[in-house]
């Protein structure tokens, strides 16, 4: 199976004039921020989202002391054997991170950490891939994100993937997947909360991988579940708690601004404050903080596509409202303790 290809029309358009609409003072702005996840792409159908952009938002008041780069199918090599091409992306990554490492370009450790794309269907030879990601990496190679998220409703927020069903309990890929582990490589996961179940079986046969889900693990929004907020949270929530069982299994809590959750901020005259987005995304954090514990749980800022929602401060401000009880330690986890662990940032090149 090819490597999974990005649709064209799943993600909302980053607005800059909209965006400028809104200016609000920074919460706590000296609480140390991992962001551990962002992309930096440059397509078409995406628009350009790269340094420069970032550190824009970076610098638009809180503390980020770190980023972890998370894949999303940036500058692959245009040549060469298919299942090395991903490769380049993590070339790209360990290339910024080296001009972020210069300190010509701030304070914040911009790419600190690099997961990349592999292609699990390729069964055991993807330990090649592995390996050679790992030599790209400079040292900063974490693991990889294989996305398994699929759905008969999917056109409804503009995914045009037709992923295989229950990829994940793919006998290939999970001979695959069994070569992370003894790399020292972590995997994120992305799918939909219809599908929690297959993660929780993944983590029980390797209980030695670490695992994050990402983005509070898709509760979705449209198609047959818009206007059923209530029934989707419930079967959700079930599912969350399950997962949270499984104790090599961490949670990202973000992604909330992504279309396919079926908010509707996109759509107003001026987009939101964070009062608003902490008042929308509270039942989902919360749950999640609750079932997996600071020290399994992180946020994150999921740029530029949650860009389209809402802006870079107003996002962390939701997030810091959103934690506003929770005690400091549990506020360090949360936004910088828990993405350093997994991640691994300690281990960074100086």
């Amino acid at each position: 199976m090819p490597l999974q290809a990005m649709p064209t029309s799943v993600h909302l358009p980053v607005r800059p004039e909209w965006l400028g609409r809104l200016r609000e003072e920074i919460i706590a702005p000296d609480l140390p921020i991992v962001d551990p996840h962002h992309h930096l792409v440059e397509r078409p159908e995406t628009g350009r989202y790269l340094l420069p952009e970032l550190l824009a938002d970076i610098g638009s008041g809180h503390n980020v002391k770190a980023t972890v780069y998370l894949e999303w199918l940036s500058m692959h090599r245009a040549a060469g054997p298919a299942e090395l091409r991903a490769v380049g992306e993590i070339e790209f990554a360990n290339g910024v991170a080296a001009m972020s490492a210069s300190g010509n370009y701030g304070n914040t450790r911009v790419c600190a950490a690099i997961v990349g794309l592999a292609d699990l269907t390729l069964g055991a030879p993807v330990e090649k891939v592995l390996e050679a990601m790992v030599e790209a990496g400079g040292g900063r190679f974490r693991g990889i994100r294989f996305i398994s998220a699929t759905h008969p409703d999917q056109q409804s927020w503009g995914s045009l993937i037709n992923r295989p069903a229950g990829l994940l309990m793919d006998r290939r890929v999970r001979e695959g997947f069994a070569r992370l582990a003894p790399l020292g490589l972590g995997f994120d996961a992305w799918m939909y909360h219809t599908q929690l179940g297959e993660l929780v079986d993944l983590a029980r046969a390797f209980p030695e991988t670490r695992i994050v889900l990402d983005h509070v693990g898709g509760p979705i929004g449209l198609g047959r579940y818009a206007g059923k907020r209530d029934e989707v949270f419930a079967e959700w929530s079930a599912g969350i708690r399950e997962l949270a069982a499984c104790p090599n299994v961490h949670i990202k809590l973000g992604g909330l601004g992504m279309r396919m959750f079926g908010f509707t901020f996109h759509t107003g005259e001026l987009p939101p404050n964070s009062e608003e987005l902490a008042a929308a995304w509270r039942p989902y954090i919360e749950t999640c903080i609750a079932a997996f514990g600071s020290e399994r749980a992180m946020f994150e800022s999921n740029f530029p596509v949650d860009k389209g929602s809402c802006g870079y401060a107003a996002l962390w401000n939701a997030f810091k409202r959103i934690a506003a009880g929770c005690t400091p330690a549990e506020k360090s986890a949360l936004f910088a303790g828990t993405a350093t662990r997994f991640y691994r940032l300690s281990e960074e090149p100086m």
